[in-house]
């Protein structure tokens, strides 16, 4: 029989208060917690739950990933395997589900909903509604992913409309992904049981769905921060609230931390009441998805953390189901071995001149994509280029403007060509095979050779991240799935930032160009976006022309 004890000052979220006290454990449940006269000066709490979190983002396996955020406090994920899915169908979401049952994280995975996004692209598998079903009968996928086909579900797409009846029927979950949504539009959504969102990027869109009884999921990840904006919601509404990364890339989780780094920015900077913020990270989404993840009572799983104080969460010591996983002096406690790599790529390369454009006799103005820095949401911006009909049309470094392609990495189509504007490259080019959500190929560069050269190594390579300075090639190889890596986080971290400096060496002053960059062929967040198709107006939800 496994026992041990544990002194402390309790942090017991449920009755809001800190005492001295001890947690006594056997066999990996919390048998008893007494109140002391006096304890040691630490705090023992329940570790932190990321409410909503792509493991592929981190461009690290979740065993790799485990090993990066066990450090911060963390203890439990709830992750939508959207973009393996999209890329390898179904045996992405095993090869996930796998991968991470081999580390002691609990990781909490669901069925995606919306593989593809769109029928506007190219992806690499669909999950239709009998896909999504026999997904969902299985234990160990928690819940239905956020639905990101919100037209599907406002105009009666029958298959959506399944999905959603599958998991109302077996009472699992339901995450949202509606941004702006509103009206009668709105009613129609969560009139599904959809009952979360994470992509409010205003208290006013926040505040109507909260009224509609949803859980607003606060996200500070890497390219869409929006807690600042949010944060004053906590002082309203905490008891439907949940934090979430979304998107976390490891070079941010290593250097600034996970859910810990929101925590303290939540304390520190906007003060919010630490019972709350705390509450936030542990029992609403434990209750809300019904996670068998321990709360800090008797009866409960040992999941818990030993911090040195309440002010930045340095962490001591962390337990999952009893077993101690981290030690400071130590570092984590579980090993991971390098796993199997899965990959679905094209093998033709790209001509050159498959990407020449010039600008047609009757049109005098093109459609350009207007990123924010911070931002998923895009504008257009409508280009009046200097150049005449029929000249070689590759953007305006004086207007910021930069060419941008996106190419099936599925079968060998011709590429789709635009513009995009605030990218700020002025030389070379950078590209990536992590684009939201089918995750073919796409960069941006000030020339054509330049384009050329880093998507046929990014073919050659299997998918990965690079940047070309117009002298050398930098490029970190994401071996599973052209979206993770095997390799160590803090291997993927140094290599992200060398490549991010680059970027930035290049021209970019964007915090996050390449996840900027992977975002711009999302065709579900709005304004203007490219697929490997062609330019897309999210808010019509139709393709048009790139010339006007």
């Amino acid at each position: 029989m496994d026992t041990f004890s544990i002194s402390g000052r309790i942090v017991d979220l449920h009755n809001r208060r800190i005492f001295p006290g001890e947690v006594n454990v056997r066999d990996g449940v919390i048998v008893s917690i007494s109140a002391k006269d006096k304890a040691e000066d630490r705090f023992i709490l329940a570790g932190f739950v990321d409410s909503h979190v792509h493991i592929e983002s981190s461009m690290l396996s979740p065993s790799r990933f485990a090993e990066m955020v066990v450090p911060r406090g963390t203890i439990a994920v709830v992750s939508d395997p959207h973009e393996i899915a999209n890329v390898m169908g179904v045996p992405g979401v095993e090869f996930m589900i796998s991968d991470g049952n081999t580390v002691p994280l609990k990781f909490f995975f669901g069925a995606p909903s919306s593989v593809p996004a769109t029928c506007f692209e190219s992806s690499g598998a669909v999950l239709d509604s009998e896909d999504v079903r026999l997904l969902l009968q299985r234990e160990d996928i928690w819940f239905l992913s956020e639905v990101m086909n919100y037209p599907g579900v406002i105009h009666g797409d029958k298959d959506v409309l399944k999905k959603l009846e599958y998991a109302n029927s077996l009472a699992k979950p339901i995450d949202g992904h509606a941004p702006g949504l509103s009206g009668a539009d709105l009613e129609k959504y969560v009139s599904h049981n959809i009952t979360t969102d994470h992509e409010c990027s205003s208290l006013e869109e926040a505040e109507i769905k909260l009224s509609k009884g949803m859980k607003i999921q606060i996200r500070e990840g890497s390219a869409a921060r929006n807690f600042h904006a949010l944060h004053p919601l906590f002082f309203k509404y905490p008891n439907q609230l949940m934090l979430c990364t979304d998107d976390s890339h490891p070079d941010e989780i290593l250097n600034q931390g996970h859910i810990d780094r929101i925590l303290r920015l939540g304390i520190s900077k906007y003060n919010i009441n630490l019972f709350d913020i705390l509450r936030s990270a542990t029992i609403i989404p434990v209750q809300h998805y019904k996670l068998p993840v321990g709360l800090l009572r008797e009866g409960d799983p040992a999941d818990f953390i030993v911090v040195d104080n309440l002010e930045n969460f340095s962490l001591l010591e962390s337990y999952i189901d009893g077993k101690k996983v981290f030690d400071r002096t130590k570092g984590n406690l579980f090993t991971v071995e390098p796993g199997q790599t899965i990959n679905r790529f094209r093998e033709q390369a790209l001509d050159v001149n498959e990407l020449n454009l010039s600008m047609p006799e009757s049109k005098t103005t093109v459609r350009v994509i207007d990123v924010r820095d911070g931002e998923l949401l895009s504008l257009q911006y409508l280009w009046k280029p200097e150049l005449g009909a029929g000249v070689r049309l590759e953007g305006s470094i004086k207007d910021d403007i930069t060419k941008l392609v996106v190419l099936s990495r599925y079968s060998n189509q011709k590429p789709a060509l635009g513009f995009v504007k605030n990218l700020g490259i002025k030389k070379g080019a950078i590209g990536s095979s992590v684009a939201h959500d089918s995750h073919n190929l796409i960069v941006a560069g000030v020339d054509d050779e330049s384009i050329a050269l880093v998507i046929n190594e990014l073919i050659k390579s299997g998918g990965g991240i690079a940047a070309f300075d117009g002298e050398n090639l930098n490029l970190l190889p994401l071996a599973v799935g052209g979206l993770m890596s095997n390799e160590r986080g803090e291997y993927v971290a140094a290599k992200y930032q060398e490549l991010n400096q680059l970027a930035k060496n290049m021209g970019s002053s964007l915090k996050a160009p390449f996840m900027t960059l992977s975002f711009l062929s999302l065709l579900v967040i709005p304004e203007l976006k490219l697929s490997d198709k062609g330019l897309f107006d999210v808010s019509k939800f139709s393709f048009v022309p790139l010339f006007v």
